[in-house]
């Protein structure tokens, strides 16, 4: 065999794992003998870009578990089992990894001695971030482009009638202006994750960015936008059964419910169980049907105005006071970045990336308008923060329409909170510890924190605007500006540059008053 003693690793420009002679040998094993190795790390710019061997590594199930989000092929449905708290939850349905979710997904050491035991790999392989060969790649550009409008065909379709109401008619050139942005940033996380062969997710390229505190920080937030919708969900579930039950109410002792908290409850009851589920692929190919549940909701909505109520023109042309209210939502309608890296690192023609990007956003952006001037010419100024509150429930359509929500609500909402649960699992330092019993608890307990936040802050465009101002805003515009500029920064010219300032800029100024505009809302509604 014809080794080349040097692997040309710079000591600084390189990761390696603790166990990394282990993996060499291994990748050794099942390559011909004939075979020399053509493969160099890319260099990095910043010492910004190493991980401590000390330090953190969570979230560690973290691309798994977002694989989830854009479609799983259903396998087996089974409740938490025995086996740990970071098991397989499925294979994706175009990325066959069946590597744990525990498995690091970025190295954690640098590169302090030379490797003694050389890796050879053939010019058509490259290596994964842990190490080893990486699966292949089997997305498709149409699977691709169906995951990317799943993810963004989301619940803020329900409140843009209500945007416009807040913010005026011109409010929805800004609907326009963020799509086009969130398309931009969506195509610097690409060159980000192809800056370096190791970086697949969001939080890979935080670390990459800007070390442990950038991955744990990109993180926290992404989680917390799940966490949001996770109380949407409650909230847009309690609020569409109660209008087709409006005189349920429970009066016991001293203590009152009314219809709306009455079906949060039920609600609640009635998604706990699928939270415990340990395989959601079921639930999966139910919430991939996103795309068409947002169209069938879009047809019941004009059925109501064209055969039942009818079109009226009125609204204002802008309400700068509302504005931010308006801007939270619409920022809201795009959150899909956190997925977005998950779709890239899955696809067969990376290549063709942005035009997936394209269309998603351009699919999200027609339905979304025609939802919002449609929704608003039916119903006015008295539209609520759903469409759906507002539909005759007299009407066939109306009920179809309050159907999909609560099924919408029902596949989505375990597999929203499951990667919040399985990062928790991940910091149960003992793996005694890591049984079924504590991941139910976990589960459980944060189901339970979810339909507290929503029955204590029922308001569900406020609680749309904040989480779209200061979550989505971070996430969507501002994080892949700051993470480009750093990982790329050297090799990108002055407009680049500019233009990167200027959007991370206008993004912190608008979650900014976007964020002070919804709590306020917020707290006068408390009051």
């Amino acid at each position: 065999m014809k080794i080349d003693e040097d692997l040309g690793l710079d000591r600084e420009d390189a990761f390696q794992t603790d166990d990394e002679e282990n993996r060499a040998e291994r990748v050794c094993c099942h390559v011909e003998d004939d075979t020399e190795s053509d493969f160099t790390f890319p260099s990095r710019n910043s010492s910004n870009n190493f991980i401590g061997a000390n330090n953190s590594k969570w979230p560690q199930s973290y691309r798994k578990s977002m694989d989830m989000l854009k479609g799983t092929t259903p396998q087996s449905l089974s409740f938490l089992k025995r086996s740990g708290a970071t098991g397989s939850m499925g294979s994706s349905s175009c990325n066959n990894d069946e590597s744990s979710l525990g498995t690091p997904l970025i190295f954690d050491t640098i590169l302090d001695e030379e490797v003694h035991t050389p890796i050879l790999i053939t010019s058509e392989q490259s290596v994964s971030v842990n190490g080893s060969i990486p699966s292949e790649k089997q997305c498709s550009f149409t699977q691709a482009l169906i995951n990317g409008i799943n993810v963004l065909s989301g619940i803020g379709l329900l409140t843009t009638p209500y945007a416009v109401k807040e913010g005026g008619w011109f409010s929805l050139t800004l609907l326009v202006i963020f799509g086009i942005i969130a398309c931009y940033t969506g195509v610097l996380l690409k060159r980000c994750l192809e800056s370096s062969p190791g970086l697949q997710t969001y939080p890979d390229i935080g670390q990459a960015a800007f070390g442990v505190a950038g991955r744990l920080m990109i993180s926290v937030i992404l989680y917390a936008e799940l966490y949001a919708a996770c109380v949407e969900y409650v909230i847009m579930m309690s609020d569409n059964l109660s209008m087709i039950f409006p005189t349920t109410n429970i009066h016991f002792a001293e203590i009152y419910l009314d219809a709306p908290q009455v079906f949060a409850i039920i609600g609640t009851l009635i998604i706990l169980p699928t939270v415990w589920l340990r395989d959601l692929s079921l639930l999966s190919y139910i919430s991939v049907g996103g795309v068409g549940a947002s169209i069938l909701m879009v047809l019941c909505l004009l059925w109501v105005g064209v055969d039942q109520v009818g079109f009226h023109r009125g609204g204002t042309a802008l309400n700068l006071a509302n504005l931010p209210i308006s801007v939270g939502i619409y920022s809201f309608c795009y959150a899909g970045h956190s997925v977005f890296p998950n779709i890239y690192s899955s696809m067969r023609e990376p290549s063709l990336f942005p035009f997936v990007l394209i269309g998603s956003f351009m699919f999200c952006w027609t339905v979304c308008t025609g939802v919002a001037i449609s929704g608003f010419l039916i119903f006015g100024d008295s539209v609520e923060s759903q469409f759906t509150l507002n539909m005759p429930m007299k009407f066939l359509a109306s009920k179809i329409a309050v159907c999909t929500v609560v099924i919408i609500t029902v596949s989505k909402y375990a597999l929203t909170l499951t990667p919040i649960a399985l990062s928790l699992e991940e910091l149960v330092s003992s793996t005694w510890f890591r049984s079924y019993g504590v991941s139910i608890l976990i589960r459980t307990a944060l189901v339970i924190s979810t339909l507290v936040v929503a029955m204590t802050v029922p308001f569900f465009a406020f609680v749309m605007a904040l989480a779209g101002s200061l979550l989505a805003m971070l996430i969507t515009i501002i994080f892949p500006c700051a993470c480009y500029l750093s990982i790329l920064g050297d090799r990108l010219n002055k407009l680049q540059i500019t233009a990167c300032i200027c959007i991370a800029v206008l993004g912190l100024v608008i979650a900014c008053l976007g964020t002070y505009s919804s709590i306020i809302r917020i707290a006068g509604r408390l009051d």
